[in-house]
């Protein structure tokens, strides 16, 4: 192989942010196993923001689960920034998770007794992120998505899409590599979506984060760069827009 091709490949390969190979899923054993994926492979290079789409059932959740660490595949590998999550402990897994990943669930997951900014700043402690630095990262995260106004409104006393926004700064106060989301505008209205969808697009131009998210929303055509379309646990169609 010449210098260049040598030099070609580093690159792809320092670019390459999550690679999956050979990826499966099976849940439970024998005649009642149920395969969720099957044979899975892509890569999602960094600063990219891509979504996994398909039914329900299609594997797609199963599959961001994976890339996020929660879970572990029955066959197949996921690397992470040149690491393979399935060969660390859980402990090791979850240290990554913690400081390298931020999670955005479809139910916001938000305690609902705290403020936004105590929803944020607990999120960093638990990050590991020093106490010194806690308050201003929060503030800008909040600040980022627009609710440094509302940051001592708990949940219940806001809207869905500003619960929606919180989950999104406690998810990339402490700057993680990596964002997933899950479903990220399900429950939410659609002038709200278009707004949450503008915060990600926001996030992979103005902050260099790569963004992965499940999604049943027509909406997010326009805006991502990547579309991964599952059915029956594999990959059917991929795009990049």
């Amino acid at each position: 192989m010449t210098d260049s091709a040598h030099e070609v490949r580093d690159y792809a390969e320092e670019q390459t942010l999550l690679r999956v190979d050979g990826l499966k899923r099976t849940f439970g054993r024998g005649s009642g196993a149920a395969v969720v994926l099957q044979g899975v492979n892509l890569s999602i290079a960094r600063g990219r923001l891509v979504a996994l789409k398909g039914r329900s059932g299609s594997g797609k959740t199963t599959l961001l689960n994976l890339l996020g660490a929660l879970d572990s595949p029955t066959e197949g590998t996921v690397d992470f920034d040149g690491i393979a999550l399935s060969g660390l402990s859980d402990k090791a897994r979850g240290d990554i998770r913690r400081t390298q990943m931020g999670l955005i669930f479809q139910s916001f997951a938000l305690f609902p007794l705290m403020s936004a900014y105590e929803n944020v700043e607990f999120a960093m402690r638990i990050a590991g992120v020093p106490a010194s630095a806690r308050k201003e990262a929060a503030l800008q995260a909040l600040d980022y998505v627009g609710l440094k106004p509302r940051m001592h409104h708990r949940p219940f006393e806001m809207s869905g899409g500003e619960q929606q926004r919180t989950a999104i700064a406690r998810a990339i106060a402490h700057k993680p590599k990596l964002l997933l989301a899950d479903e990220p505008t399900a429950e939410l209205d659609s002038r709200t979506g278009l707004h949450i969808l503008s915060v990600l697009r926001n996030l992979v131009r103005e902050e260099g984060m790569t963004v992965v998210m499940t999604t049943h929303d027509p909406a997010i055509m326009e805006i991502v760069d990547e579309v991964y379309e599952l059915e029956d646990g594999t990959i059917v169609e991929a795009a990049k827009l």
